[in-house]
């Protein structure tokens, strides 16, 4: 059997879920070139988060972001998450929008788009998805895990069939609330590799502590590459590390051969770049829990919440606030949990639980600004969109309008 690959997910899904998406560009670059001479299938290094925090919080362009990673890491293919219709924002943008923004983001390297939708309808999917094949780059159709009385096996795979008729190069399980346990795994991984005949790749997360045994089930149904990231942006809420998959597929004779010393040398590497973004990480993101089973949600979400919580001063209701979030997305008609759906969800049993169920709905457009950052105060929001305006005209030289 053909050994299982891995992408690294260090540079962006590692940071987002345990640290607020705050790595900055300057902490990747020294170790990107070590990442590069690794031999993974796929850096992931943009999309998600990265694009809104870097503009709100770091003062990051993301295309300079983008540049700066491919050059120190130029052989390995680049992979970024993206949203389908509503791109890297929270809404449905046009299909010219999505046409446009992909093709620049593949001109400035990308080569991988991982395209999802927060609600599982490939016709939010199929623009992106052609949009990257007409650019020269992959495009993975990517099936959102979830459990609830309407999504079965055979859903998921009547999902992956409709991506590979638009055009996808590869389906994506990705399991972003780390739910899916190793036998379904076995059987999904299964069903799909015997329905396409393109690659099917996993993404979870170890937040209940399924996420190793998850990787296991799938490598041994035949799944053709696996999500890990790099301790400390390993583990918890984030992807399982690295070095702890290899080790768990010592005796398996689809173990992939990575260099275990190269590994830890960028172990080392990040060990001082988290402990300097400490005010956004949190213990409870380290470790393993089982309430993720029952609230679902997403482990990218989990840190930016706490930190949410704790700057709207209601850090001391954590529980009851994740405990209404089972309740919100049951009356929404039981919808992943993803980006933007995630937020939607969160910021409504927050108001839920501060206000009283229902009492308090706010508009999407007004919510989702500080609900999947930090920033509450409009005034802020303001400050944050008008100085990413002044940002983009000042790069608008004529120079630049030709890349």
């Amino acid at each position: 059997m053909n050994p299982v690959t891995f992408n690294c997910t260090v540079l962006r899904d590692g940071h987002q879920s345990l640290a607020a998406t705050r790595m900055k560009t300057a902490d990747m670059l020294p170790i990107a070139p070590i990442l590069d001479s690794m031999g993974f299938s796929a850096l992931e290094t943009w999309g998600g988060a990265t694009i809104d925090a870097g503009l709100r919080f770091l003062k990051e362009w993301p295309f300079d972001r983008l540049d700066a990673l491919k050059k120190a890491a130029p052989k390995t293919p680049h992979m970024m998450l993206l949203r389908g219709q509503n791109i890297v924002g929270y809404t449905n943008y046009a299909d010219d929008v999505v046409e446009a923004f992909v093709a620049m983001s593949a001109k400035h390297g990308m080569n991988i788009f991982r395209i999802f939708d927060c609600v599982n309808d490939p016709r939010n999917m199929e623009t992106s998805i052609r949009a990257a094949k007409k650019a020269g780059a992959q495009a993975h159709g990517t099936i959102c895990y979830t459990t609830s009385p309407v999504h079965t096996t055979q859903t998921f795979v009547d999902m992956g069939r409709e991506l590979a008729d638009m055009g996808a190069d590869a389906i994506v399980i990705k399991d972003m609330a780390g739910l899916i346990p190793p036998y379904v795994t076995q059987e999904l991984v299964s069903a799909l590799k015997k329905n396409l005949n393109i690659p099917v790749w996993i993404h979870t997360h170890d937040t209940a502590g399924l996420g190793a045994s998850t990787y296991l089930s799938a490598i041994d149904a035949g799944v053709d590459a696996c999500d890990v990231s790099i301790s400390p942006f390993a583990n918890g809420t984030g992807q399982p590390d690295c070095l702890r998959m290899l080790a768990l597929l010592n005796g398996n004779p689809r173990k992939p051969d990575y260099d275990a010393d190269k590994l830890i040398e960028i172990s080392e590497m990040l060990k001082p770049v988290y402990e300097s973004l400490g005010k956004f990480a949190s213990h409870r993101n380290e470790v393993v829990d089982s309430d993720t089973l029952r609230y679902q949600v997403p482990g990218g979400m989990l840190s930016n919440f706490r930190t949410q919580l704790k700057e709207q001063g209601m850090e001391d209701k954590f529980e009851e606030v994740f405990a209404e979030i089972p309740v919100v997305r049951k009356a929404l008609g039981w919808i992943p949990l993803v980006t933007p759906t995630s937020q939607i969800v969160g910021v409504q049993a927050m108001l839920n639980v501060k206000f009283g169920r229902w009492k308090n709905i706010t508009p999407r457009r007004r919510t989702l600004p500080w609900a999947t950052t930090a920033a509450p105060r409009l005034p802020w929001t303001r400050k944050c969109r008008n100085s990413a305006r002044k940002r983009w005209a000042r790069t608008r030289s004529p120079a630049v309008r030709r890349t």
